[in-house]
């Protein structure tokens, strides 16, 4: 019965071979991206899911100040983990990690390798996240202080295939470290990524105290750490939240009861410090977009196969005279869609496997995909199974329903239902694809505007780099630098004007408000960094380079504000218990993502910072860094020279979003090629279907527009209606997406007017196709085919 069944689908494929092209096509490009979309959000949800004891990890964060004016800060003093497990009998394990910043060149045999990704942690982090050991103790993971953990991946970038334990490698010229394990690489779906682990022992060591607190175990001032904390299972993190602020106010007093938030390990990569959505956002919009490229391939085959039900009737008329249930006939078609699905299941996994590496490079991700991974097929499989029985049932439904003695009258004709159900299809099609189409163009403005957004100061042909052993040289390194014709100024500061990471609420001033809560952002600059910069001073002057200099601050518009001061020049400030007079104030400027509003910030200055910005003109710049790394080799012989543009580190702040807006243009593209492929066949459909009626009007006198007319105003009529729809579905979903955006493009009319065009000329154009052949056909030929 079945291989029956399989000849006849087979057949009936063969056949007619534009139509199953069509299906083919249509559903093998929706099941290749919706597979990759769907692995995509796969690999997502399951970030940091890998650990045993997942559900009873948490990372926690600082609530800094009251709720109604609070920050939460996603680093942590490291004295937290020590009171946990000490004070507070739910927190079974602890674990800090903290960025070693202190060695960045590491050298074996004459090689040299710089590596940023390298940490300080707690012995604990090998038995209480499961990232397994190859060689080498979990329980005792390091031999003494000077000692390192290497992944698999960078012990063979310094010994090749040599056995690593044991081997030592010397850091920065200086220092040597054994190492002591090698550990298997961090998985792809890891928020944890490094290649280096040190001893939080010699953390410990090399620290040099911070006012009263003499040891990291007692700074609770300085939050420069990753905390993680196990609680036995079943315990609320709101009770260890609760005990965990106890031990604290025994150290410290605060004005609020709440300093600490535990984020579960598992929704860490997917949402805020805050607990507001973050990546979820995007992982919901992607699965929303992969089920509905999914739905419109789908549709297309919904929609052919019950359009060219009414040539089938007589065929499935004759069955039935010749006995065929209505049970067999149904089970003929599902076949036929099943053979289909499964040439396209085949193409597509095909497809899917030659496209994942540019997948991976145009999404940022690095997912495997492998014939031999049971999930890939299960995941795959399931979508195919669902398209499948959405595709199959309705069609074999209709045309398994058939009365044979009117379809063999030629009386059968389809009925309302059926044509509205088929109209609604394709306008369902085309709302998918109209909102794809705005939401492209929406990115798309949204980028633009941040590119061309004015931060207050000028970016462009500004380098930086570390000085290192440079800053002890520094009035020799500016003279001989300023000496370059290449080089228009040079300035020194401790921090990225991009993102100016120093935050602290230490601060007083003339005025304050008691038991208020002030958060600043501090940055160190040198004379000539607001001029190098083009910072604009809009009260009082700037820095002199003067020794009185280092009792003067200059504060942003916003952070005058917010502190209430009226009249600023010549008011006393007190930043970290340093009492100095306001100077100056700066127009307000962009000193991290868009996405947030402009906070206080305060310069303060220091003649000589870590790091140096030198600004050239557009075709010195490679001149200009020649110069720079002249130097460099001087007074930094065994370190490579490192520099990054201004500008370039703007853009990287935003590769999330230039990912999202390139696939979003491609899911639309696809959107709109699949749509356009059904409206092809349905197109080709009616042209046939009318063959009769297309001659006798050449006859009497209709020229080939009018014929394209009659064609074609139906389809346009549903894409109108289609962009009625999706304009204000649209509107809602772009404006929650832009929400997340504290300075933002407005969404405007012309947006939604491109993209309801573009839909129309791409609708037009596809009819329009097989409009004109039915319109240039002879009318004797179609009169006969009759």
């Amino acid at each position: 019965m079945f291989r029956n069944y399989f000849k006849t689908a087979w057949r009936n494929l063969v056949k007619h071979k534009f139509y199953s092209a069509i299906n083919v096509a249509g559903l093998t490009i929706g099941l290749t991206v919706g597979i990759l979309i769907l692995l995509w959000v796969r690999n997502e949800l399951t970030y940091d899911r890998f650990h045993k004891n997942a559900d009873n990890i948490y990372r926690a964060f600082a609530n800094m100040g009251p709720k109604e004016s609070r920050q939460v800060w996603t680093s942590m003093h490291a004295p937290l983990a020590v009171f946990a497990k000490e004070e507070v009998p739910e927190v079974t394990a602890a674990v800090r990690i903290r960025h070693n910043w202190n060695f960045s060149l590491f050298e074996y045999r004459g090689k040299r390798f710089t590596n940023d990704k390298k940490a300080y942690v707690d012995p604990s982090f090998f038995t209480m996240f499961d990232f397994p050991l190859l060689e080498g103790n979990p329980q005792q993971p390091f031999q003494g202080d000077y000692s390192v953990v290497l992944t698999e991946a960078a012990a063979q970038r310094y010994f090749g295939t040599a056995e690593a334990v044991g081997k030592v490698l010397r850091a920065d010229g200086k220092q040597y470290f054994i190492v002591a394990g090698v550990m298997a690489n961090f998985p792809e779906n890891s928020s944890i990524q490094y290649d280096m682990l040190f001893p939080m022992s010699l953390c410990a060591k090399l620290f040099r105290g911070n006012g009263e607190w003499k040891t990291i175990d007692t700074d609770i001032g300085n939050f420069d750490y990753h905390v993680y904390l196990q609680l036995k299972p079943g315990v609320s993190p709101a009770v260890a939240e609760k005990k965990l602020a106890a031990s604290l106010f025994k150290r410290r007093k605060l004005e609020y009861d709440d300093p600490y938030r535990l984020m579960p390990l598992r929704d860490m990569h997917l949402y805020k410090a805050d607990g507001s959505e973050g990546q979820i956002q995007t992982v919901r919009i992607f699965l929303i977009i992969g089920i509905l490229i999914l739905l419109i391939a789908c549709i297309n085959y919904v929609n052919l196969s019950t359009a060219r039900a009414m040539l089938r009737a007589r065929e499935v008329s004759v069955r039935k005279v010749m006995g065929a249930a209505r049970r067999q006939l149904f089970f003929q078609f599902v076949t036929e869609t099943a053979l289909v699905f499964a040439f396209a299941m085949a193409a597509a996994m095909v497809l899917t496997y030659v496209l994942m590496p540019v997948y991976n490079n145009i999404s940022g991700r690095n997912i495997a995909f492998s014939f031999t991974d049971g999930g890939v097929w299960a995941l795959a499989g399931a979508a195919v199974l669902v398209s499948l029985l959405l595709s199959s049932i309705y069609p074999a439904l209709l045309l398994s329903s058939f009365e044979p003695l009117k379809a063999l009258q030629g009386k059968l004709r389809g009925g309302m239902s059926t044509t509205f159900f088929r109209k609604a299809l394709v306008t369902t099609q085309f709302v998918f694809s109209v909102a794809l189409i705005t939401g492209t163009l929406v990115i798309a403005g949204q980028l633009t505007y941040i590119n061309e957004k004015e931060l207050g100061y000028d970016k462009e042909h500004v380098f930086t780099f570390v000085l290192r052993n440079m800053r002890a040289h520094l009035p020799a390194v500016r003279a001989e630098l300023m000496q370059e014709p290449a080089i228009t100024g040079l300035s020194t500061a401790n921090d990225q004007i991009l993102q100016i990471g120093n935050t602290t609420s230490d601060t007083d001033w003339d005025g304050k408000q008691p038991n208020s809560e002030f958060f600043i952002h501090g940055m160190y600059i040198d004379s000539n960094f607001l001029s190098l910069m083009k910072l604009p001073i809009v009260e009082g002057e700037g820095f002199k380079g003067i020794a009185s200099d280092s009792a003067h601050y200059i504060l942003n518009e916003t952070a005058v504000r917010e502190a209430g001061i009226t009249n600023p020049i010549g008011k006393k400030f007190v930043l970290h218990d340093e009492p100095g007079t306001i100077i100056g104030v700066v127009k307000d400027f962009h000193f991290a993502s868009l996405r947030t509003k402009i906070e206080p910030a305060i310069f303060v200055y220091r003649p000589s910072g870590d790091g140096m910005y030198v600004r050239t003109t557009g075709g010195n710049a490679s001149k200009a860094a020649a110069a720079v790394e002249k130097l460099w080799k001087k007074y930094n012989p065994d370190f490579p020279f490192e520099y990054t543009f201004l500008d370039q580190q703007y853009d990287n702040m935003y590769k999330s979003e230039q990912r999202t807006a390139s696939l979003f243009s491609i899911f639309a593209t696809v959107a709109v090629l699949i749509s356009c492929l059904g409206l092809l066949g349905l197109a080709a459909y009616t042209a046939q279907v009318k063959t009769k009626e297309i001659g006798i009007r050449k006859v009497l006198g209709a020229s080939v527009a009018s014929i394209l007319q009659l064609l074609g105003k139906d389809f346009m009529l549903l894409v109108v209606i289609a962009i009625v729809i999706a304009t204000p579905l649209a509107w809602y979903g772009m404006s929650l997406w832009l929400q997340d955006f504290a300075y933002r493009v407005t969404l405007s009319w012309w947006m939604f007017a491109v993209a309801g065009l573009a839909a129309i000329s791409i609708a037009l154009l596809t009819v329009s196709v097989q409009s004109v052949k039915a319109a240039l056909t002879n009318p004797v030929k179609s009169l006969r085919s009759e």
